[in-house]
């Protein structure tokens, strides 16, 4: 494994810094260990994840979700995660907490291959299946349909700004396609 190349990294500062205003001891163990994971892979990562499907490497499709496209993503699916899995571990406890990440993890890769596969079928176009999508953002959605069931209502703030729980996933993913777009 290589390192990634250095640059500015102001989301892993930025991303360090929310976790130490929030307290390591206040962060849930399973919650704690998936965002250690997360920064770790983008560090370290374990595989270039292009063509899961055509080359038979499955692992890539299950590492997918753990992998970030740059320091940005990572800060902003991370900082969206820590929040979601402080309240949901919380709430769930950690077995069944990382019980769900599992199944969310894998689900996103599968539902992401089965729509490349469908839409290369469908299209006749084969660069849909030399597509990549990496991230947390699929689990991150799902979480939050779970954390909208266990906490209705409310307001969740995106960078400050007040955002209604039932829209705030929706202005995390345009804040992250305008920080991170592709």
């Amino acid at each position: 494994m290589r390192p990634r190349p250095r640059g500015s990294q102001l989301g892993l500062l930025l991303l360090a810094s929310q976790l130490f205003q929030v307290g390591l001891d206040n962060i849930p163990p399973v919650t704690l260990a998936v965002l250690a994971l997360n920064v770790y892979l983008f560090l370290f990562p374990a595989a270039p994840l292009m063509q899961a499907y055509w080359l038979k490497e499955w692992r890539r499709l299950l590492l997918s979700p753990l992998h970030h496209a740059d320091d940005w993503h990572l800060y902003f699916n991370m900082a969206s995660f820590l929040w979601k899995g402080i309240r949901l571990e919380q709430r769930l406890g950690g077995a069944w907490f990382l019980y769900l990440l599992s199944v969310f993890s894998l689900l996103t890769g599968v539902v992401y291959l089965g729509l490349e596969a469908l839409l290369t079928e469908l299209m006749e176009d084969q660069s849909y299946s030399m597509a990549c999508a990496v991230g947390f953002s699929g689990v991150l959605f799902a979480l939050k349909v779970v954390n909208n069931h266990y906490h209705p209502g409310g307001v969740t703030y995106v960078m400050g700004l007040p955002v209604s729980n039932r829209y705030a996933s929706w202005a995390e993913l345009v804040l992250i396609h305008i920080t991170a777009p592709g």
